[in-house]
């Protein structure tokens, strides 16, 4: 999959971890956007749901608590940081690298799905 070689090449990361990342994010926009907005990224862009399998699951330990507690404060986007973090380590990724994936995938997202998908991307990554 093309996806997996931009992020492999460009991160220096194994190909699971490029899975499992890349699943994270998309798994975060299924939960942020409406299902018709989602459906259009499933349809423009053929084969995530496979990358979305292969995220780690999230659990509802500290890094989870500490994700309602932010979104309960207001700050939404730390607690949607802080899901990824979480699985990003499971993958043994540097957290980082969570602020390096979101480029290449919205850029991927661009290229196979127009300004529309990028945009959804955007929305729920910005």
């Amino acid at each position: 999959m093309e996806l997996l070689n931009m992020l492999t090449s460009q991160l220096g990361i194994s190909e699971n971890q490029a899975e499992g990342g890349a699943g994270l994010i998309f798994n975060l926009a299924k939960d942020k956007l409406s299902s018709g907005e989602f459906d259009q990224i499933l349809n423009k862009l053929p084969g995530i749901e496979n990358l979305m399998s292969k995220a780690p699951k999230s659990d509802s330990g500290l890094m989870g608590a500490l994700g309602g507690l932010t979104s309960s404060l207001g700050g939404g986007n730390l607690g949607d940081l802080g899901g990824l973090i979480s699985g990003f380590s499971k993958l043994d990724l540097d957290s980082s690298l969570v602020t390096k994936f979101i480029p290449i995938i919205v850029d991927y997202a661009k290229s196979k799905g127009g300004e529309e998908i990028m945009s959804l991307l955007l929305k729920v990554l910005k």
